[in-house]
């Protein structure tokens, strides 16, 4: 009797819902979003290499370069940890490249290949690797610097996902405009300490830039994931941008105030004192402000911002060629990069049961 009552009352029992069993292998769509970080991140260590060449640590670790005595100098007055920084992100983003590629080969996916396109000029100024001369991937010497992320994370009442077309002040104007250097082209460069300076300080700023960008391209890409695995990838490698975009926001601060004109381009640059009582530029202010997430309803949130996963891979093309980043790249070089984005955009979310 007592074995029926149990047996009649496990048959009332709730049956526990099925653990979904992961993914085997890699689907498409993981392996578009993991291609496209890969390409991202090549593109990305290949102008960290320029800048370490020049300004960072010279070892082992990250070879290459000889250093730049004159522009290391300029650096330094910036932040004098420079170099280490300069290097270790280096070394950061080589790892994640190399990472990703291996990642999708060992699943048999076909990795993200840049190669034939590393045809670019660079500089040629003392330090440089003279090996890497015309063999580079990006273009450090025609910038024109978006820094209108310093007064997006001040601002705790807009957020570009729910205010798309508001307008964030630039924190350097001149930086927004025009084409700029961030390394010295030459050694002719390095003669005129105001000058140098202007350089070095457009690169502290071209530092976050950049990084303020993959702070968002991973959570945006995390949100087409559906591999546990690849979602790991993606959550792992992000939070790493989000570290650099800190230093970094951290260390242009410190960019001493000048005017100065390109003495080859007669382009004009000034760098404002950024040491002021307004909350949306003051230099101290690097913890990202509250603001709306979501809706309205909410109360404010401190994020990262945008995080919105409509088109960021294209965006994030886009973005980087309105920066000046990619000029001399040809026509098959913006249809590669395209056609990566395209496909990580056109990833879905997909069940993993």
């Amino acid at each position: 009797m007592g074995a029926g009552l149990l047996a009649k009352a496990s048959l009332a029992l709730p049956r526990p819902t099925p653990t979904p069993r992961p993914i085997v292998g890699l689907t498409a769509g993981d392996a578009a979003l993991l291609r496209f970080a890969a390409a991202a991140e090549i593109l990305e260590a290949d102008f960290w290499i320029q800048y370490n060449e020049l300004g960072g640590a010279q070892d082992d670790e990250v070879p290459g370069g000889s250093g730049n005595e004159a522009y290391t100098d300029a650096l330094e007055v910036i932040e004098d940890e420079m170099q280490d920084y300069i290097h270790d992100n280096t070394d950061d983003e080589i790892t994640h490249h190399t990472f990703l590629n291996a990642y999708l080969v060992s699943h048999r996916a076909v990795p993200a290949n840049l190669d034939q396109f590393r045809t670019l000029m660079g500089s040629t100024a003392k330090g440089v690797n003279p090996d890497l001369i015309g063999h580079r991937l990006t273009n450090l010497t025609q910038l024109t610097v978006d820094t209108s992320w310093w007064t997006r994370y001040r601002d705790d009442s807009h957020n570009p996902d729910l205010d798309p077309s508001h307008v964030f002040p630039q924190a350097v104007p001149t930086l927004g405009v025009n084409q700029h250097t961030a390394i010295p082209r030459t050694d002719d460069d390095t003669k005129d300490p105001n000058f140098l300076q202007a350089i070095a300080n457009t690169a502290a700023f071209h530092f976050p830039t950049i990084e303020q960008g993959g702070n968002s391209l991973y959570p945006s890409m995390a949100l087409r994931a559906t591999g546990v695995e690849a979602l790991r990838i993606l959550l792992s490698i992000g939070p790493t941008e989000t570290m650099h975009f800190q230093t970094w926001s951290d260390v242009a601060g410190n960019a001493p105030p000048l005017t100065a004109v390109d003495p080859v381009t007669g382009v004009s640059v000034t760098f404002p004192d950024l040491e002021v009582k307004d909350e949306l530029f003051d230099k101290a202010l690097i913890m990202p402000e509250p603001c709306p997430f979501l809706n309205r309803r909410l109360p404010i949130v401190s994020i990262i911002r945008p995080t919105k996963t409509e088109g960021v891979a294209m965006g994030v093309v886009q973005f980087l060629t309105d920066m000046g980043l990619f000029i001399g790249q040809p026509p098959a070089f913006f249809d590669y990069m395209h056609q990566l984005a395209a496909d990580a955009d056109n990833a879905t979310r997909g069940c993993s049961s």
